[in-house]
């Protein structure tokens, strides 16, 4: 019998990795909900395209993005640090995790957004028009992804997903991330201090390239990812590779998150991501509409997730419960594993 070489075996694996499935909003409906669950199950992520939101919100709000990002260093700090929300520099959560870039964290809400904006923008009116016109487009989107996935699951009550977004409380974020060029990253941040990120090789699959936000999931139910076209993003496949997702302007990336985890019982899996820092001549924009339930809102896996041959992995928790454990945690932490029944303090990165 012949013994299939290291090499082929590696090249295999890496074939079978490559390439994000891309979905088609515009196809149909019951063919669109079952490519949404495959790849939420295979991936835990997937590309959008004709997914309804115009040109128009896009682009008035990268416009918004770059003119603040340019402003003088001095003038952005007025509008930081994040606790948790605001401006932030390099430094990203409290637990001394650090990334080449900066960025802008909101709650997105409309009356958030506008209080925010005074100190975001010398046009505060018009900033947060845009923000929150972005913000209502994708949030749309996303309950329609969820529609689409209650269907394809076959659940009885179709908007059990949807609602959770929907809600009048719901915790839902907006965030703007900026990787400036290497090359420019003194003149654009002016960091207080210089560090160096550790360079994980194997991780990168040999490339010893600095990482410019690491390794992660989401805690939330579903991030709707939209990005320039300078690329950076890479998602951990279930191989273990990591796999470059290819910038496209028009599309959207939608990220499955530790709460979908959780509600699907871990039939779909929260992907692992990271971006890798700047190597560009411009640099890349990327905005992430993070969809969450209300505070009080009580997660646990879907009935129909359940059965005695399927029991349930998470114990019963709130979004609040979840969300203080999410930044009790490193960036890379597994938050999740703290509610599973079979709990393993092992399994956790503190």
């Amino acid at each position: 019998m012949g013994v299939q070489s290291p090499n082929l075996a590696r090249i295999k694996k890496t074939c079978r990795a490559l390439g994000v499935p891309t979905i088609d909003l515009s196809l149909d409906r019951n063919l669109i909900s079952q490519q949404i669950i495959k790849a939420c199950e295979e991936y835990g992520c997937f590309r959008l395209i004709n997914h309804g939101v115009s040109k128009s919100i896009i682009s008035r709000i990268e416009e918004e993005s770059f003119d603040f990002f340019a402003k003088p260093a001095m003038e952005k700090h007025q509008a930081g640090p994040p606790n948790p929300f605001g401006y932030g520099c390099k430094t990203i959560g409290f637990h001394g995790d650090m990334g080449e870039l900066e960025y802008i964290l909101l709650e997105a809400n409309a009356s958030s957004v506008s209080q925010r904006s005074i100190i975001l923008s010398n046009d505060p009116a018009k900033f947060s028009c845009v923000v929150n016109d972005y913000v209502q487009a994708v949030r749309g989107l996303t309950c329609d992804i969820l529609d689409l996935v209650a269907e394809g699951l076959c659940l009885r009550d179709k908007s059990v997903l949807s609602r959770l977004i929907k809600d009048a409380e719901s915790d839902a974020v907006f965030r703007v991330n900026h990787y400036p060029p290497f090359d420019q990253t003194p003149k654009v941040l002016n960091p207080a201090h210089k560090f160096q990120l550790h360079d994980d090789k194997t991780a990168n699959n040999g490339d010893s390239s600095r990482v410019g936000f690491g390794e992660h999931s989401d805690p939330q139910i579903l991030t709707i990812l939209r990005s320039n076209d300078v690329g950076g993003l890479q998602i951990c496949s279930r191989d273990g590779l990591w796999i470059p997702v290819p910038p496209n302007p028009t599309e959207f990336c939608v990220l499955v998150g530790d709460t979908f985890q959780a509600l699907t019982n871990d039939r779909f899996k929260s992907v692992r991501h990271r971006v890798m820092a700047n190597s560009n001549k411009k640099p890349r924009l990327s905005m992430m509409y993070f969809g969450a339930p209300s505070l009080n809102a009580r997660i646990c896996p879907l009935p129909q997730m359940v059965s005695s041959h399927n029991p349930a992995l998470y114990k019963p928790f709130t979004w609040c419960e979840f969300k203080k454990a999410a930044y009790s945690l490193r960036l890379a932490g597994r938050r999740l594993d703290l509610f599973m029944y079979n709990y393993n303090k092992k399994t956790v990165t503190e």
